[in-house]
């Protein structure tokens, strides 16, 4: 775990710097080129370049688009909301989070309520998991914070469990199923990840088989963390502060890695 640690220390630095880069003017390559720079700088690599012949480093989204957006020479507006999602290896383990953010001056106050609605969810997701015995109590507290905030999760996509691989059992669902889900247990490592969106949770893949698109055209959102479990609680391995400030309204205080 304390290496996972280390990369999601990397990550969480690679999402800083290509946030930054996110200016009006800016294009999605230029937002991707600086998260590259600073998982090199952290002595890591991309998780994500070449995944299944994925060509960058990160995931830009913009506005309808949820995941998945490849990036290019598609050029930042003034209130854009923009998603970048990206990951980092060290050592043979991963690390892997999300963040979603309004560029400029925000076209309205929906806008801001499903970013922040959205990074809502996901630390109520977190913070069940400190108490949950099975996983499907954190997709429930997921969908909460998104039902009462009018958003819907995009169907069909879910979190992960995380480790040697990016991407390992168990799913992680945003919503509630049949399923209690997976039993939650000391050693595992989960990566939530809540994809809101303003109209409904169909969505339609681009024709570059990657960029996943909300298919009534509203903006949608994703935050992710990577979390371990461990016996003495829980540490968000992609948060300096193990998701100590995140983690405060649910009243849920992370307990370092031992």
């Amino acid at each position: 775990m304390r290496v996972m640690a280390r990369a999601g220390l990397v990550v969480e630095s690679a999402l800083a710097a290509a946030k930054q880069a996110a200016v009006v003017g800016a294009s999605t390559f230029d937002i991707d080129a600086a998260a590259a720079m600073a998982i090199a700088d952290g002595g890591a690599t991309s998780n994500f370049l070449g995944y299944h012949g994925f060509p960058a480093s990160c995931c830009v989204s913009v506005n309808d688009e949820v995941v998945h957006g490849i990036p290019g020479t598609r050029v930042i507006e003034d209130g854009d909301v923009v998603s970048i999602d990206c990951g980092a290896i060290i050592d043979g383990w991963h690390g892997d989070s999300a963040v979603s953010f309004i560029v400029g001056t925000p076209k309205s106050e929906r806008d801001v309520s499903l970013v922040e609605q959205t990074r809502r969810s996901l630390f109520a997701g977190i913070a069940a998991l400190a108490t949950a015995s099975r996983l499907g109590e954190v997709s429930a507290a997921v969908e909460d914070v998104a039902e009462a905030a009018g958003l819907f999760p995009l169907e069909g996509y879910v979190g992960h469990g995380i480790g040697t691989a990016m991407h390992q059992a168990p799913d992680v669902m945003n919503y509630r199923t049949r399923s209690r889900g997976a039993k939650v247990k000391p050693g595992m490592c989960i990566a939530i990840e809540p994809m809101l969106v303003v109209g409904t949770g169909d969505s339609n893949t681009l024709a570059d088989n990657w960029t996943v698109i909300s298919a009534d055209g509203t903006r949608a959102a994703h935050w992710e963390h990577s979390i371990a479990v461990h016996e003495d609680g829980i540490w968000v391995l992609t948060a300096t502060d193990g998701g100590a400030a995140g983690l405060a309204e649910f009243g849920v205080v992370p307990t370092p890695l031992p």
